[in-house]
Order: structure tokens, then sequence, then C-alpha cells
């Protein structure tokens, strides 16, 4: 079962419960004020276990373990509420897309920008789509490079968006589009590259071939499709491995 953000709410949820359940009726009725340190740390106990036995990545059992001690620890801070709500927009602006689609923000490294200009060079002039394009890491050093190419990079978090689209002015053959990459047109494009995460890569495999053209060419930085045998793994020299994996349509 995927690891989507509502089962990780329903998972910490659970264990609130339970151990609200439990405590706040037996201190009620000894008249005794909630000790929040303790039940903070039972909670997190609980969570760690329901996620153990949920099977999931340790780092998961670790978030779920320590989430609610750390809630505790900041309340004891007295930190202005005005701040979360900051820094909760700040954070919604960038990664939007972790919370949308479980694509965190990833920008790809100088030899992965390398390996994509080989590739590309080799194939002649053609149109490029980058999905999640980021700050235009890969497609403005790309768009400098091969001026005879057209490159459209999508990101759909705001000020992501907005820093890629300041960085990208001036480049006739750079078009930037703020919208879900689930809208771009993948068949108006000969080579459509995606650095996302494994959750929408069997989603997006389905929009490459409804989509994508006879004779174009899908890659896949770091994460292949599941259940499909590239036609090219292309190895990026760089710390750590940043493989492009190829799928000829």
């Amino acid at each position: 079962m995927p690891l989507t953000p509502l089962r990780q709410f329903a998972l910490q949820a659970a264990a609130v419960i339970l151990v609200l359940s439990l405590a706040w009726p037996l201190y009620l009725w000894q008249n005794q004020p909630m000790p929040w340190l303790e039940t903070s740390l039972a909670i997190g106990a609980v969570a760690a276990v329901l996620a153990t036995i949920a099977r999931q990545p340790w780092w998961w059992r670790a978030i779920h373990g320590g989430f609610m001690p750390l809630v505790w620890f900041t309340h004891t801070l007295a930190i202005d509420p005005g701040w979360f709500l900051l820094a909760f927009i700040l954070l919604l602006l960038v990664y939007r897309g972790a919370l949308s689609g479980q694509v965190p923000l990833y920008l790809s490294n100088k030899q992965t920008v390398q390996a994509l200009y080989d590739l590309l060079e080799q194939r002649g002039p053609c149109r490029f789509l980058d999905l999640g394009s980021g700050i235009g890491s890969t497609t403005i050093p790309l768009a400098d490079n091969l001026p005879e190419h057209h490159f459209t990079g999508y990101e759909n978090a705001p000020l992501t968006w907005l820093v890629g689209w300041i960085l990208g002015v001036g480049r006739p053959n750079l078009r930037w589009r703020w919208d879900d990459l689930w809208a771009a047109p993948l068949g108006e494009h000969d080579v459509v590259y995606a650095f996302l995460s494994p959750a929408p890569m069997p989603k997006l495999w389905d929009k490459v071939k409804a989509e994508m053209k006879p004779g174009s060419l899908f890659v896949s930085n770091s994460f292949p499709v599941p259940g499909i045998t590239p036609d090219r793994v292309i190895e990026v020299e760089c710390t750590p491995p940043r493989p492009l994996y190829c799928y000829q349509l």
C-alpha cells in the first residue's frame, strides 16, 4: 500500500486517540493534571509500534516516534503562532509537489545536465519537456547550450516556478509553465524528462504510453518505471548515483 500523506496522518491520529482514550479518563478520575511530556512520549512510542506493524521504512518509524515529543518540545518554547503560519506558507510555496503528489524538490546536478546534453546532441534538434522543473537547474543550462532545441518546463510550486521564470528570462527557446505535470501534453514533445519519486511513476508511465508519439523518448532520473525494462540506462558519474532510465516509445 502506498505511503500516502493521508495514511501517515491516520497512523499518527490512531496513536493519539489510543493513548488519550486510556490516559485522559485515568488522570481525570484521579483528579490529576495530564503529564503532557510523558503523554507525548507514550504517543510517540505507540506511533512507532504502529509504523513497525505497518512495515514502514525505518525513517517513517523514526518520524512517527519523534513527532509528538517534538510537538511538546516546540510548545514549551512559546513561539508566536504567526511564525508557524509563515513557515507553512513558505513550505507550501516551495514544496507543494511533495504535499499534492509525493514529489519533493530535486535539483539536477551538473553531471546529469551534461549527460542530457550529450543525449540531446545525439538526437538533433527536438522539443524537450521537463516535468517538475524546479528552478530550472536542468532546462536553463540546456537551453543555453542547445539553442536549436526547444525546452519547456512545468512546475506547480509557485515560489519555485517564480525563481525559475526569473532565471530563465531572455531565452527564446525556453518556455516556463506554472501548472501541474499531469496537465502537460506529452505528445507535443520529442523527449520528456522527469526527476520525481517512485510514487507517481506507474501513473506517469500510463500517461507516457497514452500520449507520447512513436520514436519519442521518456527519461526518468533515478526512479525507473516499475516492471518495465528501460531500453538504455545512462550511468551518471556522481554521488549519490543518479542513473537516467531511458524508455524509447
